[in-house]
């Protein structure tokens, strides 16, 4: 024989083992108390892990919440300096088209002064406009003078009729302004 086994293959030392075990009188309530403990324990494990998760989502919630919140807070700041610049634009476009309105008052203004000044100048200033009186005698004269540089005095007729030229161009001058 064997250990626990008998020669013709029967188990009957196992076979009182467990019978001794499984029919043992308070065997089915350790049994039912292990299970409920054991269950209790489980759920006790699904609770706990259930308030992790839970916390876990409001923890997620709250910080998208906060998100959310600054996104919208921003995004205001954002439209109340998009005002705030378009408001600042249409001001020194404002001011600019006075500058350039006073520029072109100012340009015309100074246009007009110049010009009235001008004409004052101009009609208290009247151009005096000079032709050469006798000019063909004297030309005859420089002409003369050049040909006969040793003989000067072969010269004195032409002389003579530019000076009597000059002399009639004056007086009539004279008498053209009045005096």
């Amino acid at each position: 024989m064997c250990g626990f086994w008998s020669v013709d293959g029967n188990l009957s030392i196992t076979n009182e083992l467990n019978s001794a075990l499984f029919n043992r009188p308070g065997l089915k309530q350790e049994q039912m108390y292990v299970r409920d403990e054991f269950g209790r324990l489980l759920e006790r494990e699904r609770i706990s892990s259930n308030e992790h998760l839970t916390r876990a989502i409001l923890r997620e919630r709250a910080a998208t919440e906060e998100e959310r919140q600054k996104a919208q807070r921003f995004a205001k700041q954002l439209e109340e300096k998009d005002r705030e610049l378009k408001k600042h634009d249409a001001y020194y476009k404002e001011q600019l088209a006075r500058l350039e309105e006073r520029s072109a008052q100012f340009y015309k203004v100074t246009t007009e002064q110049y010009q009235k000044a001008a004409d004052e100048v101009s009609a208290r200033f009247k151009r005096y406009e000079s032709h050469p009186i006798c000019a063909d005698l004297q030309d005859k004269i420089l002409q003369c003078y050049r040909q006969h540089a040793q003989e000067t005095l072969s010269c004195s007729a032409l002389a003579s009729q530019y000076l009597h030229c000059v002399n009639h161009a004056k007086q009539q001058s004279m008498l053209g302004r009045g005096g």
